[in-house]
């Protein structure tokens, strides 16, 4: 049938199988974890040289020094503001909820978190920002960091740019190897039903369906919080600067499916980049936004950090004075913001944020090892659609996108008798669906 050719329809049904096998055959997890990976390293393969090149014939190529330092700066203000609402909220949905309340205390810390605590330790919270400078650009690329990518890729551009027109046939070169880099994800996008097969078999198979029912509150708690975020948070943002959340929405769907499959929204950073574009934003908007959102403003994550904390606290029978919780808004402020970058992330910074706070003991991890999983679907998927929205509001408060190209590509392509085609539209480079 001709559906069955829509990229978003094959990853749901690769999710739909996933839940399926993974049921049905938990040992398959194992192999399932494999396609999984396989997937995700074949986006991650291409994330650094995607983000070099976009950064550089963006800013280099029609770039204005004071816009990029203009748009960076207002980048780290909105993420500021609009992480911060995302952990209030957390904070306020789990006292009113109290998903904690009534569950069982682990008596001892497993195996896994006495490691969670152990890299926790290691975490030199103060050296994230100087960590941004890297020391070899080589390994920086080697190991995908994503910040000192930026940083460098900002000064080649910058250097690129003081050339004048000698620098002319470099970027011509450098737009050229960009198209590869998009043509390979166009292939690799291809497989992403089997990637989210992967991911979700994998889930359901490792941790199965019986966790939910112990730590059910805790999930279905954080999952509404996350819905009232996109869809009272990020949607009066959205409407103040004339934006539709919806339409936006429909536009990345593929993406978003993707994301809840393979539980990363790293795997749909090039793809979300290049989507963006071809809507209209300026490239050089969207190559410092999108990486920067990436480390900066995780919005899932915060969620998660918040209630988690709060869930802990009141599994234990910890009441926090109001002092105290806004100390811990105060520390995750800081400590979320070095959570992409962290091998584990989620949990290191929220064992990292334990043990500042003291308060809570670090062993109480144990009771959402076996739950994370589940949530980090949610986590990545918030941050992904967060981070698109900043880049489409930080793009028209700049006057850097063009409204028509984007009114064309994502609004009226959602109602057009073309959608559901093979062929792409010449408008969006990436799609292989619509």
């Amino acid at each position: 049938m001709r559906f069955l050719k829509i990229l978003y329809v094959q990853v749901i049904l690769g999710i739909i199988a996933g839940v399926l096998v993974g049921w049905l055959m938990p040992g398959f997890a194992p192999i399932a974890k494999m396609i999984s990976d396989t997937f995700i390293n074949m986006i991650r393969m291409v994330i650094a040289p995607v983000i070099f090149f976009t950064i550089v014939a963006g800013v280099a190529g029609a770039g204005d020094m004071k816009k990029v330092g203009r748009v960076g700066v207002k980048s780290l203000i909105y993420f500021e503001v609009v992480t911060t609402l995302a952990l209030i909220i957390g904070l306020v949905v789990a006292n009113v909820v109290k998903p904690g309340a009534g569950i069982a205390i682990p008596h001892a810390a497993n195996k896994q978190v006495t490691e969670i605590t152990q890299q926790a330790s290691t975490v030199n919270w103060g050296e994230f920002f100087t960590h941004i400078v890297p020391s070899n650009i080589i390994d920086a690329f080697a190991k995908g960091d994503i910040l000192q990518i930026l940083f460098f890729s900002i000064l080649f551009a910058i250097g690129l740019k003081m050339l004048g027109a000698q620098g002319q046939s470099v970027l011509v070169s450098f737009s050229k190897i960009n198209k590869v880099l998009f043509n390979i994800l166009k292939l690799i996008m291809r497989l992403s039903p089997i990637g989210a097969f992967g991911g979700m078999a994998y889930t359901i198979g490792k941790f199965g369906f019986a966790t939910l029912a112990v730590l059910g509150k805790l999930l279905l708690t954080f999952y509404i919080t996350g819905i009232l975020f996109i869809f009272v948070v990020l949607f009066l943002i959205c409407r103040y600067y004339k934006i539709n959340l919806w339409n936006l929405l429909g536009y990345v769907k593929e993406e978003i499916l993707i994301v809840l499959g393979s539980s990363s929204s790293e795997a749909v950073l090039p793809s979300v980049m290049q989507k963006l574009t071809d809507a209209g934003c300026e490239k050089e908007v969207v190559g410092l936004v999108i990486p920067t959102g990436y480390s900066f403003n995780l919005d899932g994550t915060t969620i998660y950090l918040s209630m988690s904390i709060i869930f802990l606290a009141q599994a234990y029978g910890i009441d926090l004075t109001l002092g105290q919780q806004l100390t811990v808004i105060g520390i995750l402020l800081l400590t979320s913001k070095g959570a992409a970058g962290v091998t584990g992330s989620g949990f290191i910074v929220l064992a990292s944020t334990l043990a500042t706070l003291k308060v809570i003991p670090i062993e109480g991890l144990a009771l959402l090892i076996g739950v994370d999983r589940f949530m980090s679907e949610g986590r990545a998927i918030i941050n992904f659609i967060g981070n698109t929205i900043a880049t489409v509001i930080i793009a028209k408060s700049e006057k850097e996108i063009d409204m028509t190209v984007y009114k064309n590509v994502v609004e009226k392509r959602l109602h057009s008798p073309e959608v559901g085609k093979t062929e792409s539209p010449e408008v969006n480079g990436l799609s292989v669906e619509a």
